[in-house]
């Protein structure tokens, strides 16, 4: 579709999704997510590169349709009783996704989402506090979806090879939204992608060296004994629990922009 056409098309959508009746907000069946996501579909289809990689410059092209994505979210307040719990799930992570790809759009060029100061009615704010997305007219802040509509409601860590954290030791982006309808198998692509790929974590019988991330939320993983059990779901390489080493990388916070991944892993954490 040629982004003028594109533009034309989205604006239409989102249009006739914000006359939609609080009913229809609400409907049982998944169509109104479907879409309402569309816009950002679009976006992630376009501009997701084939390692995973944003193109935040042809994003910044396209950027009332991101825009547009998020001002209709007003409109739309999760309800737990006509949601699944992976409809919900999918909802929450399609929002940080689209709200932190749009704080870098805001500010491209930037080096690392981490430099990003918002201003705010109490002050400047990290781009992790500031309240930057409004949903069913309530005001988040990406450390808000992580922790309170993600991590404390469905304590899932395959969520975390799901979500949008801007840097290039992040798992790769997903190419496409996701779906409530397909999430159990989308979060399994995810998180076998990410841990394989020797990019991000190295694997052999006796000595793994594991990417930041699993060190940065080792809680959700359990014991060591746990964390294993859950590698080796998905590990190509099987892990030796009784003679195994484990090592932590650095997790590098460069951005997470169309170019290679650096050689290094050096940067500080937020």
């Amino acid at each position: 579709m040629p982004r003028l056409s594109a533009i034309v098309f989205f604006r239409l959508l989102l249009l006739g999704l914000c006359l939609l009746s609080p009913a229809a907000l609400h409907a049982k069946d998944n169509n109104y997510l479907n879409l309402l996501h569309q816009p950002w579909e679009h976006l992630i289809r376009h501009h997701v590169m084939a390692d995973g990689r944003l193109d935040y410059e042809g994003l910044v092209e396209e950027e009332d349709v991101l825009l547009g994505y998020l001002a209709n979210l007003r409109k739309v307040k999760p309800d737990p009783n006509s949601w699944s719990p992976d409809e919900t799930k999918a909802f929450w992570l399609n929002v940080y996704n689209a709200a932190a790809t749009s704080l870098v759009v805001q500010y491209y060029p930037v080096a690392s989402i981490n430099d990003i100061r918002v201003k705010t009615v109490g002050g400047v704010k990290s781009p992790w506090e500031a309240p930057i997305v409004n949903v069913g007219g309530q005001s988040y802040s990406l450390n808000q979806i992580e922790q309170q509509m993600l991590r404390d409601q469905f304590h899932d860590p395959r969520v975390h090879f799901a979500l949008m954290y801007g840097a290039v030791s992040g798992a790769p982006l997903l190419g496409e939204a996701y779906d409530g309808g397909r999430l159990h198998s989308q979060l399994e692509e995810q998180t076998r992608r990410f841990i394989n790929d020797p990019a991000f974590n190295q694997l052999t019988p006796q000595l793994v060296k594991l990417s930041g991330l699993f060190e940065a939320y080792a809680a959700e993983f359990g014991s060591e004994a746990q964390l294993v059990a859950f590698l080796n779901r998905y590990a190509r390489t099987p892990l030796t629990p009784s003679a195994l080493t484990i090592e932590y990388q650095s997790f590098n916070w460069a951005l997470n922009d169309r170019t290679s991944l650096s050689s290094t892993h050096a940067l500080n954490k937020r």
